[in-house]
């Protein structure tokens, strides 16, 4: 046994639908700008706008419906509702062709965003670290195996805030599908099993406030449902 001069962190993992069994977590990927008219309420031009990579840590996870704390240091916390990719195994400069065969399952995400603080980095050309990585940042619902679910390229995706529907669109209106993000994304870091991919969201995205309560879903997928503490 190691003797480590500290505690080790706990593994951080997320349930697996309909099992006892847990799918342990090794690094959480981010893609921005990955539906066109998301693009266009922020201000860009989809068409101009490459894939946008970011990372959370993997302890930022909200897993089994708990709360979300506010974080401090904003006053614009913004939801963003996105389909996620769990990989079974990675590799570097992946074939599209090959992608899918890496990918465990998916679930339902939200991409919680200091939305003031991204502003203030971007217009400063800054990193988005403390915009996008901060704790509880991360909110995921039970990942479903592919094996269950297939490998879902349509399909509504829709997030609620205290029951007023507030992002609803499809899964086919992403830029990028989800072979071609993990392929883009594998020529720039080795990927590995345990990896979790945060595929982007659609427009709509918003603030909210302390005890909004958050519901959102993705046919096929499944569902999220938790309280911003």
């Amino acid at each position: 046994m190691t003797d480590f001069v500290i505690p080790a962190p706990v593994t951080t993992s997320v349930p697996v639908d309909g099992t006892d069994a847990r799918f342990p977590v090794h690094r959480i990927y981010c893609v921005g700008r990955n539906y066109a008219d998301h693009v266009r309420e922020m201000g860009g031009d989809p068409k101009s706008v490459p894939p946008t990579f970011f990372s959370k840590p993997a302890d930022a996870l909200v897993t089994d419906g708990a709360d979300a704390a506010y974080p401090p240091m904003t006053a614009d916390l913004h939801f963003e509702i996105e389909l996620v990719v769990a990989l079974k195994s990675g590799g570097a400069n992946i074939a599209e062709a090959d992608a899918l065969s890496h990918v465990f399952g998916y679930a339902v995400g939200n991409d919680l965003t200091r939305r003031d603080l991204q502003g203030l980095a971007k217009k400063g050309g800054s990193p988005w670290d403390m915009a996008k990585g901060f704790d509880q940042s991360a909110p995921i619902g039970s990942l479903v195996p592919a094996a269950k679910a297939g490998h879902p390229a349509t399909g509504r995706i829709w997030l609620s805030v205290d029951g007023a529907v507030r992002q609803d669109a499809d899964l086919g209106d992403m830029i990028w599908s989800v072979p071609a993000i993990i392929a883009e994304l594998s020529r720039f870091v080795t990927l590995a099993p345990g990896d979790l991919i945060f595929t982007g969201t659609p427009a709509g995205v918003g603030a909210v406030t302390k005890g909004a309560l958050i519901e959102g879903g993705i046919d096929g997928v499944g569902t999220l449902r938790h309280r911003i503490a």
